[in-house]
């Protein structure tokens, strides 16, 4: 089983990495075209929305007790899930 503290530390450099990712498509989208800026500015704030979300949960994990944590670790997986999705999908869309 994992422990608490190795599963913060992956969860954190996995948003670390998508932040990366996210600042790099904004660099993209800041040379686009007038129309494409706006599509890729509207993507960007949904992953970014996506991504505090994740790191919000992220925070509550890392506040928890060594018991509780296992409860946050379901809705965590599936936020991760799904900003890995998101991210994954805009890096498609705009390369």
């Amino acid at each position: 089983m994992e422990s608490k503290e190795a599963y913060e530390k992956k969860l954190q450099a996995q948003l670390d990495e998508w932040n990366a990712e996210i600042a790099k498509l904004k660099a993209k989208a800041d040379k686009a075209e007038a129309e494409a800026r706006i599509e890729y500015h509207q993507r960007i704030e949904e992953l970014r929305a996506m991504q505090e979300t994740a790191r919000s949960k992220l925070d509550k994990l890392k506040a928890a007790g060594d018991n509780a944590w296992q409860d946050l670790k379901e809705g965590l997986d599936q936020a991760w899930e799904d900003l890995g999705k998101a991210v994954k999908a805009a890096r498609s869309r705009f390369s």
